[in-house]
C-alpha cells in the first residue's frame, strides 16, 4: 500500500513538496483523522505507556490526561498557523518564524530542533517493531550477535525508508486507514476477552497492585502502585501538561496540519481527535493486564505487551495483533521522517546553501534527507538504553518545547524580540539537555539519559524537565525583549498581515507562493 500511495490522488508530479511532503495541501476531515491519529498515536502509545505502567504503576497513566490537554490548546492555535501558512506558502513551522520574525538565525534554531527531537520518536518507532519480531522469534534476543539481534531494526528501516521516498505523504495517509482499523479491532478485542480470561476487573486491579508492592531490588523502593502518590503529583502534572504543549510542536504533528485543505478541516478534527484518546485509556490497561497474566519479561518492559497477545491470544489474533504494533510504527515514522526533511530543505538547503533551487531540487534534496534522518534514528536505538522507551519520546519532548515561543507567541504577538526569542532558545536547550544529561539509569551508575524528570529549582519538587526547560526560555525572552526594546535593536521584517492568521482556502487574494516570491 505504501508503494502504490503514490498513484492515489494522483497528481501530475510528485516533484514538489506541497505534492510529496504535505499530499498535495488536499486532505479532508475524514483523511486527515486517519492521518493524525495515526500520525499522534504510535507505538510509543501501543509499547511504550502500557510498558511504563507495567513496571511504576499509575504514572504511566500521565499520558492520557495529556491527550485530553492538547485538543482545546490546538483548536485555538493551529488554525491560525494554516491559515498563514497556506497564504504564504509555507511548508514547515521554521518557514513561518522566518517570516513572522524576520529572522534566519531562529528560523534556523526551530528547524534543527525540530530534526534533533523527531530522530529519537522516530527511534521509538523501530523499538516498537523490533520488540514485537523480538517476541515472535526473529532477531535471536540480548544474547545474540549484534547484526543478528538487530537484524529487525535494519529491515524495518528498508522497508520505511523505501516507501517513503517513492509516495512521500501519501504513503502513510493511506496506511493509516488499515492502521487504525487494525488498533481498534485489537483493543476492543483485548478489552472485553483479556478481562474474562483473567478473572475479571477487580482480579486484575488486585493483582496488578500486589505485584507492584514488591521491592525492586535496584532502589530497594517498591515498584509502584495504582495510585500516583503525594510525591508523584508535581511530575505527574508536569509531564501531563508539558508533553501536551509539545505534540503539536513536533515537525510531523505540524506536516499533518498543513495537508490539509481548509481551516475547518484543522478544527473538526480538534474535535474529533480525543476519541483516540478513550482508546488510549483502554490501551494504557493492558500494563495492568500483564501484570495480571504473571508476564516475565526479564528486565525489559517493552516485552509486556507483546508477550501478552502471545501468551493469551490463539496464534493467529497474536499476529493480527502485532501486524498492528508494528504498522503503528511505520505510519508515524514515515511522517515523521519527511517533516525533518522538509525542514532540511526549506530552511537549510534553500536557505542558506541553494536559494534559487526549483521544486524539482528541493523535492530531490528532501527524499535524500528524509533516508538520513532515519539513518540518525537509528543511532538512538542502537546508543541508548531501552528499558523504557518512554524516556525516546520525552527526551524529544524537552529539545522541541523550546520552539513554543517562537511559534505559538508569534501566532499572536510581535511584542518580542527575535534576538531575545533566539536567547532564549538557546537558554531552554542548554538547560533542558544538561538536565536530562544527567539523569542515571536507575541502577546503572554513570549512564546518562536515564530519566527525564528532575528536581526543579526554587521549588525543590520533581517534575518534567522540558516544562522547567520552558520556563527558563520563556523568562530569558521576556528580560531579553525589554533590555533589547529600550536599546532601539533593529527589529525584522515582518512579511505577514493581521487577515493572514484567518483565511481560508475559499479567500479571495489568497497567496500560495512562496516566501521568497512574496518578498
Amino acid at each position: 500500500m505504501g508503494f502504490l500511495a503514490s498513484r492515489w490522488r494522483r497528481a501530475r508530479s510528485l516533484m514538489h513538496l506541497d505534492e510529496w511532503g504535505l499530499g498535495g495541501r488536499s486532505f479532508g476531515t475524514f483523511i486527515t483523522w486517519f492521518l493524525l491519529g495515526g500520525d499522534l498515536y504510535t507505538a510509543y502509545t501501543f509499547i511504550a505507556v502500557p510498558a511504563l505502567l507495567f513496571g511504576v504503576g499509575a504514572m504511566g497513566f500521565f499520558a492520557v490526561p495529556y491527550t485530553i490537554v492538547v485538543y482545546p490548546l490546538i483548536f485555538i492555535f493551529l488554525p491560525r498557523l494554516w491559515s498563514v501558512s497556506h497564504r504564504h506558502g509555507y511548508v514547515t513551522p521554521a518557514d513561518f518564524v522566518r517570516g513572522r520574525w524576520g529572522s534566519r538565525a531562529l528560523a534556523l534554531a526551530v528547524a534543527l530542533t525540530g530534526i534533533l527531537a523527531t530522530m529519537p520518536y522516530i527511534a521509538l518507532q523501530l523499538v516498537g517493531i523490533q520488540v514485537v519480531l523480538d517476541v515472535m522469534g526473529l532477531g535471536g534476543g540480548e544474547n545474540t550477535n549484534w547484526l543478528v539481534k538487530d537484524l529487525p531494526l535494519f529491515i524495518a528501516f528498508a522497508v520505511l525508508a523505501a516507501y517513503t521516498y517513492s509516495s512521500g505523504l501519501r504513503a502513510p495517509a493511506l496506511i493509516a486507514f488499515v492502521k487504525d482499523t487494525l488498533i481498534y479491532l485489537v483493543i476492543l478485542v483485548a478489552v472485553i476477552y483479556l478481562p474474562v480470561k483473567l478473572g475479571g476487573w477487580g482480579h486484575i486491579f488486585d493483582t496488578a497492585g500486589e505485584a507492584l508492592k514488591q521491592t525492586n531490588p535496584v532502589t530497594g523502593k517498591p515498584k509502584g502502585s495504582l495510585v500516583t502518590g503525594e510525591q508523584q503529583y508535581w511530575a505527574y502534572a508536569t509531564l501531563a501538561l508539558g508533553s501536551a504543549l509539545a505534540l503539536f510542536m513536533y515537525p510531523h504533528s505540524i506536516t499533518a496540519v498543513l495537508a490539509t485543505k481548509d481551516r475547518n478541516v484543522v478544527r473538526r478534527n480538534a474535535a474529533i481527535l480525543p476519541a483516540y484518546s478513550l482508546l488510549l485509556g483502554l490501551i494504557t490497561l493492558l500494563g495492568f493486564m500483564a501484570l495480571a497474566a504473571g508476564v516475565k519479561t526479564n528486565g525489559n518492559a517493552q516485552l509486556a505487551v507483546p508477550l501478552l497477545f502471545e501468551q493469551q491470544f490463539p496464534g493467529w489474533f497474536a499476529g493480527v495483533a502485532f501486524a498492528a504494533i508494528a504498522i503503528g510504527a511505520l505510519v508515524p515514522a514515515a511522517i515523521m521522517s519527511i517533516a525533518a526533511a522538509n525542514l532540511f530543505t526549506r530552511n537549510v538547503y534553500r536557505e542558506f546553501i541553494r536559494p534559487d533551487a526549483t521544486p524539482e531540487q528541493e523535492t530531490k534534496v528532501s527524499q535524500l534527507i528524509s533516508l538520513i534522518v532515519k539513518v540518525g534514528a537509528l543511532v538512538f536505538v542502537l546508543g541508548l538504553d531501552k528499558t523504557f522507551a518512554i524516556n525516546l519520546q520525552l527526551l524529544g519532548g524537552i529539545w522541541v518545547l523550546q520552539t513554543f515561543p517562537a511559534i505559538v507567541f508569534g501566532l499572536y504577538t510581535r511584542w518580542f524580540h527575535r534576538w531575545a526569542l533566539f536567547a532564549g532558545w538557546l537558554a531552554g536547550m542548554a538547560y533542558g539537555s544538561w538536565t536530562a544529561y544527567l539523569q542515571e539509569v536507575p541502577g546503572k551508575p554513570g549512564t546518562h539519559f536515564g530519566a527525564q524528570v528532575a528536581k526543579i529549582p526554587l521549588l525543590g519538587e520533581t517534575g518534567y524537565i522540558a516544562l522547567t526547560a520552558l520556563v527558563v526560555n520563556i523568562l530569558v525572552a521576556v528580560v531579553l525583549t525589554v533590555v533589547l526594546r529600550a536599546l532601539k535593536a533593529p527589529e525584522g521584517e515582518d512579511q505577514t498581515r493581521p487577515d493572514d492568521y484567518v483565511a481560508d482556502a475559499s479567500d479571495e487574494g489568497v497567496r500560495k507562493d512562496s516566501p521568497e516570491l512574496v518578498r
